[in-house]
């Protein structure tokens, strides 16, 4: 009996291109949300589609790496409360399932998410 190294998520939704169109219906829904919706006006859509899809590939196993200080330097002058946070997770999970991901593996990959809290939530956040 072989030993098989588990499937990333990122491999076994289909990759880049997956991951792609699923943070595009993110943003979308994301850009009519009135709790989160302010962060993305006067924001250069296309780069940040770019630049999150590579973040999620990198948080379900995908090439793409971010360091944590990158993360953290990106997200500091935004003042993200914890409120706001569970919000974007929320819309994230549901672009997940619109895409096909089932409930199981949305909870691994909000879980991954969910690591990325301190860093992105404002250090004086509510």
């Amino acid at each position: 009996m072989g030993f098989r190294v588990a499937q990333t998520l990122y491999d076994k939704y289909g990759g880049f291109k997956t991951i792609s169109r699923v943070v595009m219906t993110f943003y979308e829904m994301a850009l009519d949300s009135d709790d989160i919706g302010h962060y993305f006006e006067d924001i250069d859509m296309p780069r940040l589609i770019d630049h999150q899809t590579k973040f999620v590939s990198s948080l379900i196993g995908g090439p793409a790496s971010f360091s944590d200080d990158r993360i953290e330097a990106v997200h500091r002058h935004l003042s993200i409360s914890h409120d706001e946070f569970d919000v974007m997770a929320e819309l994230f999970g549901e672009a997940l399932s619109v895409h096909g991901m089932s409930d199981q593996d949305i909870k691994t990959a909000l879980a991954a998410i969910e690591g990325k809290r301190s860093i992105i939530v404002a250090r004086n956040a509510a």
